[in-house]
């Protein structure tokens, strides 16, 4: 059976595009695609339907990675039957996703540095900061890394 993995930050053009890639790729370079479905999606609607956001781009083809045909989506309340795992950026993700989702019965929920090791005090325990507003596309790549990495490293062996 497939884990189905949903990522989610505001927009959707920057931080969950980001993870959704860099998670594929994780992936993709473990031969493991059969068992994966990776998604990402906006807790808002301001830029549904867009691409990834330029400078996102940039940072990911820095590391190899591309984004083609990728456009900004909205999570639905379907979203939370159809996917296993919901992993938001940030706490403010959490909250608009259970405005949307009601309640997290199956404890599907979870922010993505959470999944890091909590000796990891760099990343454990915080969110993910916008690039969108910091700039820090380099630094949101480094989160989104660790975070996508932690995760993978959690799920791979299930």
């Amino acid at each position: 059976m497939k884990k189905r993995i949903l990522f989610v930050c505001h927009g959707n053009i920057c931080r969950s595009p980001m993870a959704e890639f860099v998670m594929k790729k994780l992936v993709r370079s473990a031969g493991m695609e059969d068992r994966f479905e990776i998604e990402s999606a906006a807790t808002s609607t301001e830029e549904i339907g867009n691409p990834v956001y330029p400078m996102a781009r940039q940072e990911l083809a820095k590391h190899g990675i591309g984004c083609p045909g990728k456009t900004a989506r909205q999570i639905t309340p379907d979203d939370y039957a159809r996917f296993d795992m919901i992993v938001g950026m940030e706490e403010a993700n959490l909250k608009n996703m259970l405005g949307v989702f009601g309640d997290d019965p199956d404890g599907k929920l979870s922010l993505l540095l959470d999944h890091t090791p909590a000796s990891d005090t760099k990343h454990h325990g915080r969110g993910v900061s916008d690039p969108w507003y910091t700039r820090k596309f380099n630094v949101a790549w480094d989160d989104i890394y660790t975070g996508c990495t932690a995760l993978f490293e959690k799920l791979k062996d299930e």
